[in-house]
């Protein structure tokens, strides 16, 4: 049972304190399970033993008992024969062997006992490190999940101090500038015969109103020659 104990005891160290750990708790939980298969591997190594001593002990009291049977089947034909003496003898190493395979059977019985116990625990051990297993899978989990949201939060840290969103704004300011300045370019970059003739061309309108206003004031039809036409 200590065995047992003792393995119970690394199974809880282990599982429940791989949460507040800084290594990697895959890494460490992997670990606690190899250990825990260890003591597992130790357990039923203690398993089989006790139950080959309880074989060998068993097979002993057989021999005794058989042996004591066959002192007995000696004390009778000596006694047959009319050997007293000698069957007196062969009954008294008869009980000796009889005395030891009592001795050995109430060691069975306690031995038994121990054997149960110790199959017993090694199942429940074996329970516990299929639980250990499951709850492994499921701490892991937690654990990724964990990671994955504190660089979540951390990164919106980042962008709620301003720092990366300070930089897309000054790109953004610097892309707006670069583009005014392209366009000044383009705009000074242009032929200048065609920016006269485009001069001209605009002007065109105000220049046939006024002639148009010219003829008709000549023709007699519009103001007084010294009546300036309205300024531009």
């Amino acid at each position: 049972m200590g065995l047992f104990d003792r393995a119970w005891r690394v199974i809880r160290a282990n599982l429940t304190g791989v949460v507040s750990q800084a290594e990697d708790p895959e890494k460490v939980l992997e670990q606690a399970l190899i250990e825990m298969q260890e003591n597992l591997i130790h357990l039923r190594q203690a398993v089989a033993q006790a139950i080959a001593t309880q074989k060998r002990t068993e097979r002993q009291s057989a021999q005794a008992k058989s042996t004591a049977q066959e002192w007995y089947n000696r004390a009778e034909l000596a006694l047959q024969k009319g050997e007293e003496a000698l069957a007196r003898q062969a009954l008294t190493r008869r009980q000796s062997y009889l005395e030891s395979a009592l001795a050995m059977d109430a060691q069975l019985g306690q031995h038994q006992d121990v054997v149960a116990k110790m199959k017993d625990n090694m199942r429940r051990l074996e329970a516990k490190i299929a639980e250990a297993k499951t709850q492994k899978d499921m701490y892991i989990a937690r654990a990724r999940s964990a990671e994955a949201s504190q660089r979540i939060q951390e990164m919106i840290g980042t962008l709620g101090n301003g720092g990366s969103m300070a930089a897309f704004e000054q790109m953004e300011q610097r892309v707006m500038e670069l583009e005014a300045r392209s366009e000044a370019l383009e705009a000074l970059s242009g032929d200048p015969l065609e920016r006269q003739f485009a001069a001209l061309e605009g002007g065109s309108s105000v220049i046939e109103s006024e002639l148009q206003a010219m003829k008709t004031r000549l023709a007699g039809q519009g103001p007084s020659p010294d009546v300036l036409p309205p300024s531009l």
